[in-house]
């Protein structure tokens, strides 16, 4: 009898896990992705609690103080300076073509997966089903992931079953989500395959593509500390990533950088909490095109200040020669 009521229960589980037909039917519409894949797909998936009980706890929700330390860290510098070492011909060439520092790439690829040492290790497939099915807060989103997956694999001649990734459905040294794998690998090598889970030449040149297809602008700051004397700092501060506000209005309300900018200059003005109250800084464009590749001001602010300490660090290094960019495939 109790062998037959769990039978009954892991019916019923797997029915309510199931995705309505008719809700895969217009997510195939929309995404452009054959149905019968799709089933294919949800078939083989499995909806898995940790991966709800992860995205409810994000490092993101911990205050500055306490998330700067997991990922600015004397060992991601170091290590940083290891990898911009071992691969300078490719970070050089990467900055050539994309216009992107070197420091940023190493940075975003250092705190994403640790220089491809931490790669993830929840399937993708059953990530991007559970958070697309039965994450109701950002079902939209992780469910068109979903569908990018499924044509993804089918481009990339992948097993959707083996794919490793972070509990989000990340990938690969850069941790793309599908469509952004889609949208924005390159084979940077010149190989024939664009593969960012091995290959951390392909992993640079595809996250210089990133920034450079979001308007990095080559040269110009991210942020910069500010001043607020008697300004009132609750009136200016917003909770959205977009620079909704112009340099002018911080000024008038009494805020100083070091760096005078062009009154209508695109601003966002952001606290970040300290352990002893808020810092204050302004970012600007492309502190915002950082935060295109994760919205947190927190994860843009440790990209920025470790991408600063690894160029610290790697310009105090012995340079041999200068890194010249190397042919691939005929061409620079």
């Amino acid at each position: 009898m109790r062998g037959a009521w769990l039978a009954i229960s892991l019916c019923s589980l797997t029915a309510s896990a199931a995705p309505a037909p008719e809700r895969l039917a217009l997510l195939a519409e929309q995404q452009q992705v054959p149905l019968a894949e799709l089933q294919a797909a949800t078939a083989q998936a499995r909806l898995r609690q940790e991966i709800l009980d992860t995205i409810s706890k994000p490092w993101e929700a911990k205050p500055w103080h306490s998330y700067r330390p997991l990922f600015v860290t004397q060992a991601r510098i170091q290590d940083g300076v290891s990898f911009w070492q071992r691969h300078a011909d490719a970070l050089a060439r990467a900055e050539q073509r994309y216009r992107v520092p070197a420091s940023l790439i190493v940075a975003i690829i250092g705190i994403e997966t640790f220089y491809g040492r931490q790669m993830g290790r929840h399937s993708v497939l059953d990530s991007l089903y559970t958070l697309g099915f039965h994450y109701p807060a950002r079902e939209e989103f992780f469910a068109k992931e979903f569908a990018q997956l499924v044509l993804l694999a089918k481009e990339e001649k992948w097993p959707l079953t083996r794919l490793k990734g972070s509990y989000a459905g990340a990938m690969g040294m850069g941790q793309f989500m599908p469509s952004s794998y889609r949208h924005y690998a390159v084979d940077f090598d010149g190989d024939g395959k664009r593969d960012l889970f091995a290959n951390p030449v392909d992993a640079i040149g595809s996250v210089a593509n990133y920034f450079a297809l979001h308007q990095w602008r080559w040269g110009e700051s991210a942020v910069e500390p500010a001043l607020i004397g008697l300004a009132p700092v609750s009136t200016l501060l917003r909770p959205e990533p977009e620079l909704k506000q112009q340099w002018a209005e911080l000024a008038a309300a009494g805020i100083e950088l070091a760096t005078p900018l062009a009154p209508d200059t695109p601003v966002k003005l952001l606290a970040l909490e300290q352990a002893d109250g808020p810092e204050y800084w302004v970012a600007r464009h492309n502190f915002y095109v950082i935060t295109r590749y994760n919205r947190s001001p927190l994860y843009a602010m440790a990209v920025h200040q470790l991408s600063q300490a690894i160029q610290e660090a790697y310009a105090l290094q012995p340079q041999t020669s200068p890194a010249q960019p190397e042919l691939v495939a005929g061409r620079l």
